[in-house]
């Protein structure tokens, strides 16, 4: 089915899923991140102490994340993107009106649990179920809206919290969820999709459906985890510590955040190929290559210090996160089937919220040590090389497990 034809066919349910994570931009480092410096202001707390409270608030969200995902497996797609949107948006009223140290704890509890979450889990969760033949693709067009929103929210945010300040701006994203997301949604939500190959009255392929406590029982998908954590646990280290590194490098703030949008450029199109590439060889063909374009980027950032490595290392950040956001939709209903997919995405979201939490803490306390952070980055680029080694390997094991039930 070319391109466009398959958007046409499927509109509406690949809308609803860009639009759901899109939505989560409300929950994501990239759009908290910028009410930083007015909170800390307000409340006193130096950059060490919203961290620490922001990494705490982040691993709790990523501890309850398994629990609140099995809902996925329990009730209809539309009634959870229902809860969960409507919970977001009060977690936004409740930015807007924060007036403590500890209720911004569990603000940001909320806002991560809720937006980057379960609003991403949920997008993903739904168009793996959805679709099956052309699965890669559906979850590469779904997946543009983390970009989509990486465009746009920041800037967004910047624009309105100028005129009408940083609470007030908050309380226009809990808004837009209410007046634009919830009825949107729901509306393109309201007729449930059956795969292809289903409708169809074809014999459909044979999935072997694993359970969460099955799934946590093999080797394969610990191995798999390893690699799957390494891109949120690096982009998250980097980009917390942007400010340090373009002191370090002698750039600007302006040039750096310049290049960001040369990283949503290069991660739709890495997205939409790879879409494609998935839907001809399997996600778990293309497991083995996921971590080289990080690789590339981290030796980028260690080893050239003129400012055109800022654009390059985006670019290629932006290659990694589209080749990442894409493959992991595939993988998983792949290779553990989709009856439980609600259960086993919330551990592999739940993992990867953790990793997002530890990277800018680790890097920070080593840059406290004096290690230089050229090293860092090539140690990240050496880890990324060997967990590619790892993938290779347990790439052709899932394979082969998986012909010998037939289901590959």
């Amino acid at each position: 089915m070319a391109f466009f034809a398959f958007v046409r066919a499927n509109f509406r349910w690949l809308l609803a899923g860009f639009l759901l994570t899109a939505f989560s931009g409300f929950g994501q480092t990239f759009f908290i991140g910028l009410s930083a410096g007015s909170v800390r202001k307000e409340f006193g707390l130096s950059n060490g102490e919203f961290g620490t409270l922001y990494m705490a608030a982040t691993l709790a969200s990523a501890m309850s994340l398994p629990w609140i995902g099995r809902s996925l497996d329990r009730y209809s797609i539309p009634r959870v993107a229902a809860v969960v949107m409507v919970l977001l948006a009060v977690f936004c009223v409740a930015m807007a009106g924060v007036s403590s140290v500890i209720m911004l704890f569990f603000v940001i509890y909320g806002l991560r649990l809720f937006g980057q979450g379960m609003m991403s889990n949920t997008s993903m969760t739904a168009v793996g179920r959805w679709f099956d033949a052309q699965r890669g693709r559906a979850v590469s067009i779904a997946g543009l809206g983390f970009p989509a929103a990486e465009a746009t929210l920041p800037i967004s945010f910047v624009v309105l919290s100028a005129a009408f300040g940083w609470r007030v701006t908050w309380l226009i994203a809990a808004a837009a969820l209410v007046i634009i997301a919830l009825p949107v949604i729901l509306a393109l939500l309201r007729k449930e999709r059956t795969p292809q190959n289903m409708a169809e009255g074809e014999k459909p392929r044979p999935v072997r459906h694993w359970t969460r406590a099955e799934v946590l029982r093999d080797p394969a998908f610990w191995i798999m985890s390893a690699g799957v954590l390494a891109p949120p646990f690096i982009a998250t280290a980097v980009l917390f510590h942007q400010v340090y590194l373009v002191e370090l490098r002698g750039w600007t703030l302006e040039l750096f955040a310049s290049a960001f949008a040369v990283m949503s450029m290069f991660a739709v199109v890495s997205s939409l190929i790879l879409g494609a590439l998935i839907d001809r060889y399997s996600a778990r063909a293309l497991l083995p290559f996921m971590l080289l374009p990080l690789t590339a980027a981290c030796l980028v950032l260690g080893l050239i210090h003129d400012s055109y490595a800022a654009f390059l290392f985006m670019a290629l950040l932006g290659i990694s996160n589209g080749f990442m956001a894409t493959l992991i939709g595939a993988l998983w209903p792949e290779v553990y089937g989709t009856r439980y997919l609600g259960a086993v995405r919330s551990v592999v979201f739940a993992l990867m919220v953790l990793s997002s939490a530890i990277g800018p803490g680790l890097v920070g306390w080593l840059i406290d040590l004096k290690v230089s952070f050229d090293y860092q980055m090539v140690g990240m680029s050496l880890y990324c090389l060997a967990m590619s080694a790892n993938l290779t390997f347990i790439a052709g094991r899932v394979h082969r497990r998986m012909e010998a039930q037939g289901t590959g």
